[in-house]
């Protein structure tokens, strides 16, 4: 099941059922650092929203900048984040997505390579499926001596002596291609769009199948061609219906004919 709204997102959002929603994977228009047709968002009113329509235990992945105005980054991207904490959220992780190369130079200050990605949550997490795809240095070694964690009283627990697997746990960067890398002599018609890789290793990571998936700020729809892919239910809202109109073409796309087309 796919639904694509046409709308503001605060009003479409008014739309949904309480607590109906499984997972939101998002990247809103922050900083003015992209032109969308001139169109903005109420960020406060979305919020309130999107914690009015997650399940209890469902979680928000809100990928996010920040510009630099006047010589200082805006730190919306933490405002923001504390906002959702203010009205009820778990910040359950503050991960990076690490880009493998940069849009622009910088010439007073290092090169910016990455965005965050707040994990966001109603309560307790219901769904996570770690991907343990880190080669470990020692693989096939057992831990040596006593291995222990301390305690919040000072003590020490002994853990048990375990062989080192061939894959670990991913830790909370995660390093890789852009939307331009990853769709090298493609065009894709919209102002800003992330990768595909870090949609479907997101939705793998907090979703089931059948699980259903929203993105308030549809975009180019790459939210949606995860979830066609990972046999995930979906619902796209953008104000601009031209958007809208990419998002479902990728989707439909991707669901029905060949995925190899659209990537």
């Amino acid at each position: 099941m796919a639904e694509f709204l046409i709308g503001d997102a605060k009003d479409c959002l008014r739309t949904i059922a309480d607590g109906s929603i499984d997972f939101v994977l998002t990247s809103p228009p922050y900083d003015d650092l992209r032109n969308y047709e001139g169109f903005n968002f109420d960020f406060q009113e979305i919020a309130w929203q999107l914690h009015r329509v997650l399940k209890l235990g469902a979680t928000i992945v809100w990928v996010v900048g920040d510009a630099v105005v006047n010589g200082s980054e805006t730190l919306t991207s933490f405002k923001q984040a504390l906002y959702f904490q203010e009205i009820g959220f778990n910040v359950h992780d503050t991960m990076i997505y690490q880009k493998n190369n940069f849009s622009n130079p910088s010439r007073n200050r290092y090169h910016q390579i990455f965005e965050y990605m707040f994990v966001l949550s109603k309560g307790k997490p219901k769904t996570f499926n770690p991907l343990k795809d880190r080669k470990n240095v020692y693989v096939g070694f057992s831990t040596l001596g006593v291995n222990t964690t301390r305690k919040q009283d000072g003590s020490f627990t002994k853990q048990r002596q375990r062989t080192i697997e061939e894959y670990g746990m991913r830790y909370n960067i995660w390093k890789g291609n852009t939307s331009g890398q990853e769709n090298m002599c493609k065009h894709i018609d919209h102002p800003a769009t992330f990768p595909l890789w870090l949609a479907r290793d997101h939705m793998m990571s907090w979703t089931n199948e059948g699980d259903l998936v929203m993105d308030p700020f549809v975009g180019s729809g790459t939210t949606g061609v995860a979830c066609a892919e990972l046999n995930r239910d979906f619902i796209g809202i953008d104000i601009e219906p031209k958007y809208v109109a990419l998002a479902k073409e990728r989707y439909v796309r991707t669901r029905y004919l060949d995925t190899r087309l659209i990537v």
